[in-house]
């Protein structure tokens, strides 16, 4: 574990995971990532800020002891999954004189998880202040940006944000600051992608609240810190904002080529037309590229061949996932082929109740594509063409 100065008297401590690859058994970690917890010493009193993954609760302790720490006043937990709070036990086993502080949620579950004795736990109100001497935390709730219990710490008088998993990256590198910001920015946006986009009116609400406070720094739990807080701010307003990009996406999966010549005859329209297009093939899914090819796309288009009446299993998931993350995508379509069933498109659309878009006319064909089947996807890549200039022509809002 690392320990280094962000401001006089306060310390960034993280715990850098080069190695990991797979976070909740279920979010791919290309570059690893880190945990960081923060130190703030008052001239009266003294604060942690979240703690770190509980594999690594020997380390946080010997570096707070390397540091010559002999009392730890609070532990403030800004939020209860066990990456960030799963060393309370241990730090409590160390320093029994710290009190946890976290709002009502995140106290309750605390509770639940840790078994913590209640007299440890210590109830904080938002926008309730506590002093440190000579230096103050200020905490504010901001309830589902990610989990129901999130809170932002505030040390006013060094102007940091300690906003947890809010604004994080899930980034293993030994830079302090976000200085490679185009490295930080995809990394970022997979973060958000994955983890925050399915609550973007509560993210968007918060970035509001935000504005309102002047933030010099903001300190992640995960990845590298912004000395350039603005940086980070202006990605989530735009990606979390209401505006899309002319942005094809097409997941799909071909079993006997008939839909992989609809999805290639499909691309070279979109591009002809002057349209971004990215295909994803969904047999072996990388989910990260494809949340955050999400983010901003105007339009989805799912080619799938027919299983039993339905969607490919593999395109099952891939639908499960963007239902799952709630795109702001304005626009989808259903192509694909089929051997004796038609009811494809029908059972697709039901799997994805959380996408409010317009559907575009489906394109189903029974076997191999024919004439009549690539006409129709000349009119519907005209179609993407025409919605993504805000053009008028007749879709449905509802497929059911």
């Amino acid at each position: 574990m690392i320990v280094r100065e962000l401001k006089p008297k306060v310390y960034s401590l993280s715990a850098i995971d080069w190695d990991r690859k797979l976070f909740d058994e279920l979010v791919p970690l290309p570059e690893g990532t880190s945990y960081n917890a923060y130190l703030v010493v008052g001239s009266e009193k003294t604060a942690l800020i979240d703690t770190v993954h509980p594999s690594m609760s020997d380390d946080l302790i010997k570096a707070l002891k390397g540091m010559g720490l002999a009392r730890l006043d609070y532990i403030v937990s800004n939020h209860a999954e066990a990456d960030h709070s799963g060393s309370i036990p241990a730090l409590l086993a160390e320093f029994p004189e710290a009190r946890v502080l976290a709002n009502v949620k995140c106290r309750s579950l605390l509770k639940s998880a840790l078994d913590l004795p209640a007299e440890a736990l210590t109830l904080i109100q938002d926008e309730q202040v506590i002093s440190l001497g000579d230096k103050s935390l200020r905490f504010m709730w901001v309830p589902w940006v990610h989990w129901p219990d999130t809170t932002i710490t505030y040390l006013a008088e060094d102007r940091i944000a300690f906003t947890c998993d809010f604004l994080g990256a899930h980034l293993a590198t030994s830079d302090l600051y976000a200085s490679d910001e185009a490295r930080v920015e995809r990394a970022a946006l997979t973060y958000y992608a994955e983890i925050m986009m399915p609550y973007r009116p509560n993210v968007n609400k918060h970035l509001k609240r935000l504005e309102g406070i002047d933030i010099g720094m903001i300190a992640p739990s995960h990845g590298p810190v912004y000395a350039r807080p603005d940086f980070i701010l202006s990605l989530y307003r735009r990606w979390a904002g209401d505006e899309t990009q002319p942005q094809v996406l097409i997941p799909y999966l071909s079993m006997y080529e008939s839909t992989a010549k609809m999805v290639a005859y499909l691309v070279d329209r979109l591009m002809e037309k002057g349209l971004s297009v990215q295909p994803f093939n969904v047999v072996d899914l990388d989910s990260g590229r494809f949340a955050s090819a999400l983010v901003e796309a105007s339009t989805i288009v799912f080619a799938s061949p027919t299983v039993l009446d339905g969607p490919h299993p593999a395109m099952a998931y891939a639908a499960y996932l963007a239902n799952a993350l709630r795109p702001k995508t304005k626009y989808a379509a259903i192509i694909g082929s089929y051997g004796w069933g038609t009811g494809m498109p029908e059972s697709l659309t039901a799997l994805l109740p959380n996408l409010k878009v317009a559907w575009l006319d489906a394109v189903n064909t029974g076997g191999a594509p024919q004439t009549d089947d690539f006409a129709a996807l000349d009119r519907l890549a005209d179609d993407i063409r025409a919605v993504n200039l805000g053009q008028e022509i007749v879709i449905s809002l509802d497929r059911s």
